[in-house]
């Protein structure tokens, strides 16, 4: 999702660097330049960094349940949550913590990360509240992510990781 790939299925989405479903795509020469289909049967293609997506990568609905979600944790553990997706680098934790460092009030907040491409997925906190979001809570907000992740539903297993995060952020 870093990328702005959105399944798509009509001709435009294509020429727009859009994943397509394979069926719509009857031939590779019928595909627009800097367009392949990949082993598995996925059409990928490559836009440039300038070109904004047609359509976002999530539906309003599940930005207003991902930004709910976000508030309720947030009030609910007194710890300010934020949610990063896209590329980590090699060294994921890294790389999430200098995100943490930008977020506001990073030393009082946690970062659900997410690196779609290499399958990522870090959570760090900051120094006031690392007490209350240690590894171990960590690890229980990974694992609840886990499972929606593996159906392909990235927003619903965020959702599942706050929710357990800040549960256990509370109780401690």
């Amino acid at each position: 999702m870093a990328s702005g790939e959105v399944t798509q299925s009509d001709a435009a989405a294509e020429a727009h660097g859009h994943n397509v479903t394979p069926s719509r795509a009857s031939a590779p020469a019928d595909l627009p330049v800097g367009t392949v289909i990949t082993n598995s049967g996925r059409v990928s293609a490559a836009r440039y960094p300038e070109q904004a997506p047609s359509t976002p990568p999530f539906t309003r609905e599940e930005l207003i349940g991902l930004d709910d979600a976000l508030k309720e944790a947030s009030e609910k553990a007194l710890v300010r949550f934020s949610v990063y997706i896209g590329e980590l680098g090699t060294d994921a934790v890294a790389d999430a913590r200098a995100i943490l460092a930008k977020a506001p009030e990073p030393a009082h907040a946690a970062l659900i990360a997410v690196s779609p491409n290499t399958r990522d997925i870090v959570v760090v906190s900051g120094s006031a509240v690392a007490d209350r979001v240690n590894d171990r809570v960590a690890q229980l907000g990974v694992t609840a992510a886990v499972t929606s992740f593996r159906q392909d539903d990235l927003i619903d297993g965020l959702i599942a990781a706050l929710r357990v995060v800040s549960t256990a952020a509370a109780r401690t």
